[in-house]
């Protein structure tokens, strides 16, 4: 059930994603700003802006539909957003045909998402006879969906009336509790964010509490519509985020950076800045919470309860403002007219800053605790570890990896800020090493499920991710494979060297690793070898073994010798980009080959010009340490042997 509710909570943000535009289009196009200047074109185009907005804001249930069908489909179809609209439209219909008292707003819109998304799942992929095979996969997903919602939308009819009745007491109640009740949601919007389920408590508050009637005559619902649309009740549940965003946040980063070794500052002070910054300008924070959850429950539980004191102070003292999006600087900036005391933000947010300040440095002190900066020398990842995290592709390698690899992950989701991921066995999640990828914080929700922070960056890595998975995840051709550590080096060395063990892959010139134009290569990191200069366009196998891995875009192909040698031959530099154009396979993943068998044909006239070079590295990725002798020079055809030597 948590993980059920996790995906809606995930699948809560793709329409959630609309409001940020539908605010600024609003906000720009209001009587209060652009439609307030005294020119036709300017008032043209403020009427058109904020028609814009306010046809995303009124029509938010059929948009929740869409987006939350959309985000629980396993393959994000837009076939399930289609299942979506139908079901709202039907279940909208029908609730009007039974009773047109009956206003399910947002709330029919998640249920007729859900709904539309748990029958795409299901039938997608539904066969039928071939004579109405045409109604078959995903075509019957909106028949069976408006036959569902027809059903749903008639027992809702009978059963909601009660339910809305609670659901409007309990918000009525909220509203009518002053400080306190906004105080105890801004407390337990906190509290649910390590379990995800703050979305889910937010949609409600935000978008079906409360009731405003516009000058137009129609009815909004939630905080921040009835804001947005200039009620003067609204924004409550949402001024008191902006001093903890704003400040009391970015005041415990820096807590975290004093209180960090004075030799580490320098490290981690460049991403405490960038973390705070996101926090102040757009009210995206949890980056900086799961920097601290796990360390201290108590330092978060302090941290849910102040924030349900600003709320409550900040409705006290009169401070009313709200947001598109978050409670940051920009939302700040842009609702500043529609806001009651705005000014009030500077003395409430550095109050909140202060307090944050002196908590967070005390108690890490006090307890010791491992935030970052803190952490003891065996448990701080590498300066290597922490460079990959700059290149996409690499990160989501090892990523994967770090989540017990492509057979433990069974689904990737994400949201805002976290991956979401569901995995078959949670204890192979290999949590410093996803923190040495990038990874703000872990969070094992069950034995089969884990959500890892990431930061807004975070779509990005998950699609990357995503398509890696489709492939198999092969490692990335800048890094190295795998070491055996059954296979004893020095038995493999002789062998090469006493049984002419090692041929020529590849016809072409032989030049030393260091002359490779390609520091990844000539370094030495990857392992140690040569280069070829190719003067011909066949690959062969240089020796008895396997092929572990040949890359999606044909480029680079891994085997493993039957003594245990693991070698990485990488044809051209910068191939990867011709996602294998002039690249042809000859063998599979995991066949046995022979020494002298073909394993890939390249059309070097074609690609020449379309890289910086064809010069070829081949690299003993398991011999990182040893050195490799060319003992001939010049050219030299495939299948040539005494070409190596291994100086240990």
């Amino acid at each position: 059930m948590l993980a059920f509710l996790q995906k809606i909570g995930r699948s809560l943000m793709f329409p959630i994603a609309t409001l940020p535009a539908a605010a600024l289009l609003l906000r720009l196009g209001s009587n209060d700003m652009l439609g307030a200047v005294p020119n036709d074109v300017v008032h043209y185009i403020a009427s058109i802006m904020a028609a814009s907005g306010n046809a995303i804001l009124g029509n938010l249930p059929i948009i929740f539909a869409i987006g939350i069908a959309m985000g629980l489909a396993h393959d994000n179809s837009g076939g399930a957003a289609l299942a979506g609209a139908i079901a709202h439209l039907v279940l909208v219909a029908v609730l009007g045909s039974i009773n047109e008292d009956l206003n399910m707003g947002v709330f029919g819109g998640i249920i007729a998402g859900v709904t539309a998304g748990l029958l795409y799942n299901k039938f997608y992929n539904v066969k039928f006879p071939e004579w109405l095979s045409f109604f078959g996969g995903r075509r019957f997903v909106p028949i069976i969906t408006s036959i569902t919602m027809a059903i749903l939308g008639g027992i809702l009819a009978v059963v909601w009336g009660p339910i809305q009745g609670g659901i409007d007491g309990v918000g009525n109640w909220l509203i009518g509790a002053g400080e306190v009740g906004v105080g105890m949601y801004g407390f337990l919007n906190r509290l649910l964010i390590p379990v995800g389920l703050h979305h889910v408590v937010n949609t409600v508050i935000w978008f079906d509490f409360g009731e405003f009637t516009n000058a137009a005559g129609e009815i909004v619902k939630g905080d921040i519509n009835r804001f947005l649309a200039g009620d003067p009740s609204a924004g409550h549940f949402q001024a008191g985020f902006f001093p903890i965003m704003m400040f009391g946040l970015p005041a415990a980063c820096l807590a975290m950076y004093f209180a960090a070794k004075k030799e580490k500052r320098a490290a981690v002070g460049g991403m405490f800045v960038s973390i705070a910054l996101t926090a102040f300008l757009t009210g995206v924070t949890e980056p900086i919470e799961f920097s601290f959850m796990f360390l201290s429950p108590v330092l978060y539980g302090i941290h849910a309860v102040l924030t349900g004191i600003s709320l409550a102070v900040s409705y006290i003292i009169g401070f009313r403002d709200g947001f598109g999006f978050s409670a940051g600087l920009i939302d700040y900036l842009l609702n500043f007219g529609l806001a009651d005391k705005p000014w009030l933000l500077i003395p409430l947010g550095l109050g909140f800053g202060a307090i944050y300040f002196v908590i967070f440095y005390f108690l890490i002190k006090k307890l010791d605790l491992k935030t970052p900066g803190r952490e003891d020398e065996d448990e701080d990842g590498t300066e290597a570890d922490s460079a990959i995290s700059n290149d996409l592709d690499v990160r989501a390698y090892k990523t994967i990896e770090a989540l017990g690899g492509q057979s433990n992950i069974k689904q990737v989701d994400y949201c805002t800020t976290r991956l979401r991921m569901t995995v078959g066995d949670v204890d192979q999640v290999d949590e410093n090493a996803l923190k040495r990828t990038g990874a703000r914080g872990v969070m094992r929700i069950s034995k089969t499920n884990v959500q890892v922070i990431i930061g807004t960056s975070v779509e990005f890595l998950a699609e990357a991710m995503k398509d890696r998975l489709k492939k198999g995840n092969p490692a990335p051709a800048n890094i190295s494979l795998q070491q055996d550590s059954s296979v004893n080096h020095e038995t493999v060395a002789e062998a090469i060297i006493s049984l002419d063990y090692f041929e020529m892959p590849i016809t072409g010139d032989l030049i030393p690793l260091s002359k490779v134009p390609d520091e990844a290569f000539s370094s030495g990191i990857m392992g140690p070898g040569f280069g070829v200069h190719p003067k011909d366009g066949t690959v062969h196998a240089p020796f008895d073994g396997q092929v572990v891995m040949i890359f999606p875009s044909k480029h680079a192909i891994g085997l493993k010798s039957d003594t245990g040698v693991e070698l990485l031959i990488h044809v051209g530099l910068d191939t990867v980009k011709l996602n294998g154009e002039g690249f042809e396979t000859l063998v599979k993943e995991g066949q046995l080959i022979k020494r002298g068998d073909r394993l890939l044909k390249v059309d070097f006239e074609n690609i020449k010009n379309k890289v910086p070079s064809i010069i070829t590295p081949i690299v003993f990725t398991s011999l990182i340490g040893q050195e490799i002798i060319l003992e001939k020079s010049g050219f030299q055809r495939a299948g040539s042997n005494n070409i190596i030597s291994i100086k240990k």
